[in-house]
């Protein structure tokens, strides 16, 4: 399904943009698969996003019901990591064709 011009992204959990060429140096049918490509992965973003926004709402419970110093740090680690995780799927969502700082990623 995904162009070759894509790489998996294990702690994004979607396929990214990795070229080895500038986006105007393929042809135009490859181009065109890139971007259908690309649009199908983006839209699947803000479902992704409003999942790790559910998973950070429980470990806000489960930190605000923690006794354990230790705990709760690593329990706001693990949300630290996934608003990470948010912000670089928000990234990548808002780049799509049309723009030209999306030519540099895809």
């Amino acid at each position: 399904m995904y162009h070759s011009c894509f790489v998996y992204d294990e702690r994004l959990d979607i396929h990214v943009p990795s070229l080895d060429r500038p986006f105007e140096a393929y042809h135009i049918e490859e181009r065109l698969a890139m971007i259908e490509s690309w649009e199908s992965i983006r839209g699947r973003i803000p479902t992704k996003v409003m999942v790790l926004e559910r998973l950070i709402e429980r470990k806000l419970s489960e930190m605000g019901n923690e006794n354990d110093f230790e705990k709760s740090c690593q329990i706001n680690g693990e949300i630290a990591e996934l608003a990470s995780q948010i912000h670089d799927l928000q990234i990548w969502y808002r780049i799509s064709q049309d723009e030209p700082t999306a030519k540099s990623h895809l």
